[in-house]
């Protein structure tokens, strides 16, 4: 089939596929099938985010072909002008710059839900210091390193966090879980043990697993006005569902200093001790790993799969891997949800 004829009918039919939901662009190129480029011409659609046809509404569908020409879907993610991950977004996105306002800069993951109010999600030690924040503190965009500082760049106040485990208690961070019911009754009972001489006081905690080992390093943070934040990932879209993460899945991400990559997951189930610094080691279960696709700044991003569902929020690595808790524990330790 010649070109001539496909950019004919193209002109004729680009107003109505441009209507359709989440299409962003229409052109002339080869078809992909099983991931792979074909020499087959087709008209092909980028959208948003690619979606099943059972969940689009009959008249936002595209058809297999039009006038006898195939057709193929390609997930692009919104198209905008180019901007630095580092600078200051108003609305943010996911994969931007962010972070507790004593740390450097780490990458806004996504927003969640929660109580029917929407969050910040990122890790622990973006938003709460490796522990050491107070809930209530404030969260910029961008990050301290990237710029950012108070009171004008202050996006968010931290939550809620997971307290990380850290090995010998890391000679540093304590570990104590962000509770206010829990940090009165402690106070209210040592008070009370103080005045009848005891030397015993109480400190809370938040028992996450039956050992001294880890599932996840996250953290989510109140957007002090809800319209300062998008619920979209830059260059990614919008996401999809959850999805469970499997060995040989191909996954991306969108983070503050590596922008979007692409991998795939190389383990499960894996076991991993973790260095983050001054003195703090800690070990996590039940993580994912990939190969390079991150560096320092990217902690805080969540990993998609290939149909944009989140199966999981990076927080480590080394020049050659990137580790990954799974979205499951992620969900289940915060009590969230997708909005």
């Amino acid at each position: 089939m010649k070109i001539e004829h496909i950019r004919t009918v193209l002109n004729q039919v680009r107003p109505e596929l441009s209507k359709k939901a989440n299409v962003v662009a229409t052109g002339i190129g080869y078809k992909v099938t099983d991931g792979k480029k074909t020499d087959e011409l087709a008209i092909i659609c980028s959208v948003d985010s690619k979606k099943s046809p059972d969940k689009l509404r009959p008249n936002d569908r595209i058809p297999s072909q039009i006038n006898g020409i195939p057709t193929d879907v390609i997930p692009t993610g919104p198209i905008s002008v180019f901007q630095d991950r580092t600078d200051r977004f108003r609305p943010a996105p996911g994969g931007v710059s962010i972070g507790h306002y004593q740390i450097t800069a780490g990458t806004l993951g996504c927003l969640v839900h929660k109580d029917d109010e929407r969050y910040i999600l990122s890790n622990n030690h973006v938003l709460a210091n490796s522990n050491d924040a107070s809930i209530g503190d404030p969260v910029l965009q961008p990050g301290q390193h990237d710029g950012g500082r108070q009171p004008g760049d202050v996006i968010a106040t931290l939550n809620d966090f997971v307290p990380i485990r850290f090995e010998n208690n890391g000679n540093g961070g304590n570990g104590e879980a962000p509770c206010p019911v829990a940090g009165f009754a402690a106070a209210i009972l040592n008070v009370f043990a103080a005045l009848t001489g005891r030397k015993t006081r109480l400190r809370q905690y938040r028992v996450t697993s039956d050992n001294n080992n880890n599932k996840v390093d996250c953290a989510i943070a109140k957007p002090d006005n809800p319209g300062d934040v998008a619920n979209d990932i830059l260059e990614l879209g919008t996401i999809s569902d959850i999805a469970d993460g499997q060995l040989g899945m191909e996954i991306k991400k969108s983070g503050r200093t590596t922008g979007l990559t692409t991998g795939t997951i190389d383990q499960i189930d894996v076991t991993v001790r973790v260095n983050f610094g001054a003195n703090k080691v800690a070990v996590f279960e039940d993580q994912l790993m990939a190969g390079a696709m991150s560096q320092g700044g990217d902690s805080g991003s969540v990993v998609l799969d290939q149909d944009n569902n989140l199966v999981g929020l990076l927080f480590a690595g080394s020049p050659t891997t990137t580790v990954i808790n799974r979205i499951q524990n992620v969900f289940s330790e915060l009590n969230v949800r997708l909005p």
